[in-house]
């Protein structure tokens, strides 16, 4: 960094960073308010009956309907910005959230699931258009990490909460607690948060200026000391491996819905996102069931794969900004085919708590690695204007593998056992490695409006 460039750092405001942990803040609440049925099934199921797959098969709704929002959502986005949509849904996240502690049978439960589901489907799009909006391309991966990191954050202190919760009330009193924190979240945004930076009375010009800044990170022709030193590291040969290559942007939406590399990104983290969806939905049923641990054991444990997402999220954003000079296929790839191994180390797993923990902890880096680029990598091939699409289409398949997963789960359950499940996943976990080498890894061939 030059004398010029680190006075400007100096006199540059950082308010993109109080951005980011409102981000944080409000994703770890509504990660939250998913992860908790999973905490609470074991003990809604001695209220209201039901098999594996019907157990499944809740947990399920709740994702089909936050998949089905995601497309409208990123239509609307477009439209009407983040500051008129957020709020309203993380109020009704909240609401909706109270209501299922309410619940007087299993009808209830499902449908209140349901309207969670559709109620929070626009806040991950949200999210990452803000990071598109508020942070440089270099700066992008890190941010995603930190928006990521919320979403495993939520099931790290839901499980030993929850139990303590439980042991204490009930059941039904774990929902109106975390019912709460989302409607003081929501107006905290709505006051402090602007759509663009450039709207924002927090921002000086010369934060502004940097954050407007469209150099992509890892240029293919680059003067930039960081850039010759990646080359030094070896990553041309990386760059021949990943198939990297200049791409036009997509800048109308009927680009955005032809385009493999959006499908193709779309569809691994379809298969990635199934693995999560049954570490949250289902292993504080087989801690109890299978393991035998006690309530407490089950809240520390369960929480164990989301300390390591945690991790591996930043840890991953960071690798693919600063180590990788922007590239974000490296990750995805390590991430899927090392979840694929931790499948099958699950089928051997140890009994003993601290060991078990251990492994998910592990299994949770490995995991959510290469989760923050699924999101960034959209931002390297569509508009500031198509962004909100590309990436609903990637979440939106993402999260139908999600919803789907834990009911698939179920019915495995149901007719075989746990070895199946976690082989299904392993199988699952290979085939996002198989579909994103026949992806490009993008990079833009000019700025984008």
């Amino acid at each position: 960094m030059s004398t010029a460039e680190i006075a400007q750092a100096k006199g540059r405001s950082s308010y993109r960073w109080i951005v980011a942990g409102m981000i944080f803040s409000i994703y770890t609440i509504a990660a939250a308010d998913r992860a908790n049925l999973g905490v609470a099934l074991p003990f809604i199921r001695q209220e209201f009956e039901m098999s594996n797959a019907e157990a499944g098969g809740l947990m399920s709704l709740f994702l089909l309907a936050y998949a089905l929002a995601q497309i409208p959502a990123g239509l609307a986005f477009s439209r009407l910005g983040v500051s008129r949509i957020l709020p309203t849904a993380m109020v009704m996240t909240s609401v909706l959230t109270g209501l299922v502690g309410t619940a007087g049978s299993l009808l209830a439960l499902k449908v209140y699931r349901f309207g969670l589901g559709l109620a929070e489907g626009p806040l991950p799009i949200s999210m990452t258009t803000t990071i598109n909006n508020w942070f440089p391309p270099r700066e992008k991966g890190i941010a995603s990490g930190i928006f990521l990191s919320a979403v495993k954050f939520g099931p790290v202190i839901v499980p030993p909460l929850c139990a303590v919760i439980i042991a204490v009330w009930g059941w039904r009193e774990v929902f109106y607690f975390f019912a709460i924190p989302g409607i003081l979240l929501s107006i905290a945004w709505y006051f402090m948060i602007a759509d663009h930076p450039s709207k924002s009375r927090f921002v000086n010009q010369a934060e502004l200026d940097y954050i407007t800044d469209e150099t992509p990170s890892g240029s293919v022709v680059s003067t930039k000391p960081a850039e010759h030193k990646a080359a030094g590291l070896g990553l041309k040969r990386l760059d021949f491996f990943i198939r990297r290559r200049e791409v036009s942007a997509l800048e109308t939406k009927r680009q955005v819905f032809g385009s493999w590399l959006i499908w193709g990104s779309a569809l691994a983290y379809c298969f990635q996102l199934g693995v999560s969806s049954v570490l949250l939905s289902w292993i504080p049923t087989y801690l109890i069931t299978v393991k035998g641990f006690s309530l407490m054991n089950m809240g520390l444990v369960s929480a164990a794969p989301w300390v390591g997402a945690v991790l591996g999220n930043l840890l991953g954003g960071y690798c693919s900004d600063r180590w990788l000079g922007g590239r974000r296929k490296p990750g995805m790839l390590l991430s899927a085919l090392g979840t694929s191994v931790m499948m099958y180390l699950l089928i051997h797993s140890p009994a003993d708590p601290l060991s078990y923990g251990l492994l998910l902890m592990a299994t949770g880096v490995v995991l959510s690695f290469g989760f923050s680029s699924y999101m960034v990598y959209p931002m390297a091939l569509a508009t500031k204007k198509t962004f909100p699409v590309a990436n609903a289409i990637v979440n939106m398949v993402g999260q139908l593998g999600a919803a789907a997963t834990p009911f698939l789960t179920g019915l495995l359950l149901d007719s075989y056992g746990w070895n199946y499940v976690f082989t299904y996943l392993a199988i699952g976990s290979f085939a996002s490695f198989v579909l994103l080498l026949t992806i490009l890894e993008p990079v833009p061939k000019a700025n984008k409006a």
